[in-house]
């Protein structure tokens, strides 16, 4: 004989999800740090790091693209590194720095790569932009004079509609010159 509890409990374990007594998808909790700033937040445990940021912390700079990893819109850093956030989950960045094209500006100022984009014009719709910038950023950090075969390299995995590359390379240059120029 089943008693009312136990039959609530095989109830709820076959309960569609959403349905009273579903079973709860597993959640963790993410330590991390966005943009300088320390967060904890309880997550679904499946959670994408890009919708993390979008929906959980409210950085929309960072785009959904082709949501298969091919674009490069939805770059960003964690610990100094291109990351796509549309392929990564947010636990797996777990204790880790994340920056989003919105944590380059300085003291709510464009940044000079950012600068950079919109007098080059390297920003055509806008939309891959993000992605461009952080990733043309790592490459600056890592290298601060790169040529333009070095800007090429790092760029080939993020896609541009819009245009041929050529002001998006010019403002990449133009970045790293102001950078060098800087005392």
């Amino acid at each position: 004989m089943t008693t009312p509890t136990a039959q609530a409990g095989a109830r709820s374990a076959a309960s569609p999800a959403g349905s009273p007594g579903a079973k709860k998808r597993p959640r963790s909790i993410l330590g991390i740090v966005v943009n300088g700033r320390e967060r904890e937040d309880l997550i679904p445990d499946g959670l994408l790091l890009l919708d993390y940021l979008r929906e959980v912390v409210g950085l929309t700079g960072t785009k959904q693209g082709c949501d298969g990893g091919e674009c490069g819109a939805c770059t960003v850093l964690v610990d100094d590194q291109p990351r796509l956030s549309c392929s990564t989950l947010a636990l797996q960045v777990q204790g880790r720095r994340v920056e989003t094209v919105e944590g380059l500006t300085q003291g709510g100022t464009m940044s000079p790569l950012q600068q950079a984009f919109h007098e080059k014009l390297g920003a055509q719709c806008g939309f891959c932009t993000p992605g461009m910038i952080t990733t043309a950023e790592a490459l600056l950090r890592r290298n601060p004079d790169p040529g333009v075969d070095e800007i090429k390299a790092a760029l080939g995995g993020n896609l541009c509609r819009c245009t041929g590359y050529t002001k998006i390379i010019e403002s990449v240059q133009t970045a790293a010159a102001a950078r060098k120029a800087a005392p």
